[in-house]
């Protein structure tokens, strides 16, 4: 099969990893940067241009889009989907997955187990909103934010209620979440290919820090899951569509809570702690999944 690989950078190991395996098991793998792609939207013959050349067809399409252009990302997934490669995760997938706020609102409606989260406009409700979690210590989360960065740990009621008011005097968006203080400042990263958790690690915050996210200085250790926690990590991935993710579990005294589902989760990581080939997974999935694009022409495909 010839595939693409939705990657702004050729070297990060991720990328490195995807194209290995696909070569390993005698598939064409071609990296694209979806930045530099552009789109003919065409009914009749629709097209994704890379430096002045119209890219060949593809049997499928791996998505690694990085939060910051993921509305663009998308549009070209989608572009791709138009023109008969199987996705790994869809375009709209990604989407939901990237909205914290409306991807806690479904996972909520399922049934999934996650902290208790506040969300408000208004700064006059920061007193209640502030109650309505279970006080402080407390966590505020940026909407926007990604590996860490934007998320602050409040332990005092009147610390909470200054972050707060500063992020909402800056328009930004936030959520308030309970602080989960039996975590002991880890969490779970369960990868999720299709409908089973293939590899999973601990990852532990530095000391002196809550947050466990490895850009932050985190460790990651292999970590035997429990049935809850790896039936909550693939009823996760499923609620948001995701065929690949990394479902992000805390250990609560109430059973496993989900803190996000990410639909471009890094190998190198949980490759390095469980010692297994997850990118080959994820090749394999595809082989079970794609069939051939029909629209591939001779020539270009």
């Amino acid at each position: 099969m010839r595939i693409a690989i939705l990657s702004r950078n050729k070297k990060l190991y991720s990328t490195r990893r995807l194209v290995e395996a696909c070569e390993q098991r005698g598939h064409e793998p071609i990296v694209v940067d979806v930045l530099h792609s552009y789109m003919n939207i065409a009914s009749s013959k629709p097209e994704v241009h890379f430096k002045g050349q119209a890219l060949p067809s593809f049997d499928a399409v791996i998505p690694r889009i990085g939060a910051s252009v993921t509305f663009y990302g998308t549009a070209v997934l989608r572009q791709f989907e138009m023109m008969g490669a199987f996705p790994l995760s869809e375009s709209v997938a990604i989407s939901r997955s990237r909205d914290k706020l409306r991807s806690l609102q479904l996972l909520s409606r399922k049934g999934i187990g996650l902290p208790n989260t506040g969300f408000a406009h208004d700064p006059d409700n920061v007193q209640d909103l502030i109650k309505m979690v279970g006080g402080a210590p407390l966590v505020i989360k940026l909407l926007e934010g990604t590996q860490g960065i934007g998320v602050v740990l409040a332990e005092t009621k009147k610390a909470a209620e200054s972050v707060i008011e500063a992020f909402m005097g800056l328009k930004a968006n936030i959520l308030i979440q309970e602080y989960i203080k039996e975590a002991g400042g880890a969490d779970i990263r369960c990868l999720v290919v299709g409908d089973k958790v293939v590899a999973a690690m601990k990852r532990q915050a530095q000391a002196g820090e809550f947050r466990s996210n490895l850009h932050r200085g985190g460790s990651a250790t292999l970590v035997k899951i429990t049935p809850a926690e790896r039936a909550t990590a693939v009823k996760a991935a499923q609620i948001m569509g995701l065929n690949v993710a990394g479902v992000d579990i805390l250990r609560a005294e109430r059973g496993p809570l989900v803190m996000e589902v990410n639909s471009s989760p890094g190998l190198e990581g949980i490759e390095t702690a469980s010692g297994k080939d997850v990118a080959g997974m994820i090749i394999q999935f595809i082989e079970k999944n794609a069939r051939p694009n029909k629209t591939r022409t001779r020539g270009k495909g």
